[in-house]
């Protein structure tokens, strides 16, 4: 700690509670890595992209793969579908999922994952599971996946992380989703382990708090750092994948970083460094996430209705 001595007493605590967030992750994926080993190729058929990976290098097992989960791995949040889930075991009211819904919608349309939304979500996800054992929610975590989450993987992005499992080295799910649903994602798609917030429970129940801070932006970048020293990985030879600028300090972390379905910060930073670039949506997904978050009131409006509207007809 003493490197963050030039910090102003505030940064220097924010910079604790990333550093804080990210060990946790580590810890608890490293605890979870040997049995979802054993349990590899499970539910992992997700389909075949059309184009190859021209990476990674077979038999380098120092290397090793991470992917964001929200729009790199998976269509939408992640929280949000958990949220879904509950709501329809009637852990919550009508009003909570709303504040879930609001959040994919902006997630939607902006392309970006706004804080104070994150924070919303944290406080909403916390106070939810308060009180609840971990085994249950993993079990309820189960069956949500396999109702709201298993059609809505990107086949492209799927079969990258194969490519990095068919050359002997490990892939690991990298998301500011609680850990216990990132950790049966990973399972269901035969991935290594995953990287979540973790949620603080004695004796297996939930407290209520996080152990740190969300896995989210500098935080992803520390579990990844503190993972791949456990794991005596060389970071110039890892691969990370995602969609947000928010993960750049993940990606910056890497040799091998990928810009995945984009937005447009990160797709701009990208094609200034010359990351490489996966577009798994269809041009008219990629036009409507592409809307800045200042389009205005009345557009953001209209297409919040549309959104509401399309997810009525799907259901």
């Amino acid at each position: 700690m003493a490197a963050l001595g030039w910090l102003t007493p505030r940064r220097r605590s924010a910079t604790a509670r990333s550093v804080l967030a990210g060990e946790a992750a580590a810890e608890a994926a490293r605890k979870s890595s040997l049995q979802l080993e054993q349990e590899r190729g499970e539910d992992s058929g997700a389909g075949t992209a059309p184009e190859e990976p021209e990476f990674p290098v077979v038999g380098d097992v120092r290397a090793a793969a991470f992917f964001d989960l929200d729009n790199t791995v998976m269509q939408g949040a992640a929280i949000f579908h958990f949220g879904r889930g509950l709501y329809k075991r009637k852990f919550f009211q009508r009003r909570e999922l709303a504040r879930f819904a609001w959040a994919q919608v902006w997630f939607r349309l902006a392309g970006v994952e706004d804080p104070a939304h994150m924070q919303e979500a944290r406080d909403s996800a916390l106070s939810i599971v308060q009180g609840h054992r971990v085994s249950e929610l993993m079990s309820i975590g189960e069956e949500i996946y396999d109702e709201y989450m298993a059609d809505r993987i990107w086949p492209g992005t799927r079969a990258l992380a194969q490519a990095h499992l068919d050359a002997g080295q490990k892939v690991w799910l990298v998301t500011a989703a609680p850990v216990e649903t990132a950790t049966i994602i990973a399972r269901r798609l035969g991935l290594t382990g995953a990287l979540g917030t973790v949620a603080e429970s004695v004796d297996g129940v939930y407290t209520g708090r996080l152990v740190g801070e969300l896995l989210h932006g500098p935080a992803k970048a520390e579990a990844v750092r503190a993972l791949a020293a456990a794991e005596g990985l060389d970071l110039a030879r890892c691969a990370a994948y995602s969609d947000s600028h928010n993960d750049i300090p993940m990606l910056s972390l890497v040799g091998h970083p990928y810009a995945i379905n984009p937005d447009a910060k990160l797709r701009k930073h990208a094609k200034a460094r010359d990351w490489r670039l996966r577009d798994y949506r269809t041009g008219r997904k990629a036009a409507k996430i592409g809307i800045p978050a200042a389009a205005g009131v009345g557009a953001l409006a209209g297409g919040t209705a549309a959104a509401v509207a399309l997810h009525r007809r799907r259901r």
